[in-house]
């Protein structure tokens, strides 16, 4: 409870408490796969996003429900806030932030605390770097570099994130790679929101830092932005 609130007293107490929202999106995903490692490997997924940017910096929020075939749930979100202390624009790094972040899933919630950046790469809407000390609920705490990208590629988007979590004296290091290539078929159905149709592939190594649990992963993806 301590650490929940110092991350909500990070941002309500930030110098631009008053937020102005400059953009902001919510959006809501599907996913069907066959080859989740750790539990059934049989699973649909529904997530909620959002995303938004503000004055004081931005804020990504998401939540997995899982439901696998044999009747096994499980509820998972993560919440990453990130609040702007520097807006040096340089040519290839842009701002500098203060990044706390919590992972909440059934029985245990992980906060991250750690610095970010935006770099400037030449056709990306975005990419972020984060570094991260991890204080985990239920093992040794480690530390965390997390990438997240966004990319038109011609008629398709590519976009996902890449997180590599640090050994353990009870867990191994951890590479999850999750990236979604996907199309917007809005346009073609008359629609005003993006409605897209593509493919969301896994590679984890070491799935929560289990030696040799490699998951390997696709999943048929269909995306609602409102």
């Amino acid at each position: 409870m301590i650490k929940l609130s110092l991350i909500l007293g990070l941002i309500c107490f930030s110098p631009n408490m008053l937020a102005k929202t400059i953009w902001s999106d919510f959006s809501i995903t599907y996913l069907k796969g066959s080859h989740y490692e750790v539990g059934d490997p049989d699973r649909q997924v529904i997530t909620f996003e959002h995303a938004a940017a503000t004055n004081w910096g931005d804020s990504f929020f998401f939540m997995d429900r899982l439901e696998s075939d044999n009747d096994d749930t499980e509820t998972y979100a993560e919440w990453a806030p990130r609040l702007k202390i520097s807006s040096a624009q340089l040519s290839f790094i842009q701002n500098l932030y203060l990044a706390p972040s919590a992972e909440i899933g059934d029985g245990f919630t992980h906060y991250l605390f750690g610095l970010s950046t935006d770099i400037n790469i030449s056709h990306f809407d975005f990419f972020k770097v984060s570094v991260f000390a991890r204080n985990n609920d239920n093992s040794n705490n480690n530390e965390q570099l997390t990438l997240s990208w966004g990319v038109p590629v011609g008629p398709l988007y590519y976009d996902g994130f890449m997180d590599y979590t640090t050994s353990t004296a009870n867990a191994e290091s951890s590479m999850n790679l999750t990236s979604q290539l996907k199309y917007n078929v809005a346009p073609h159905l008359g629609l005003s929101s993006k409605l897209y149709l593509g493919v969301e592939y896994v590679y984890w190594q070491n799935k929560f830092g289990i030696d040799g649990v490699d998951e390997k992963n696709a999943n048929l993806l269909i995306k609602y932005h409102f």
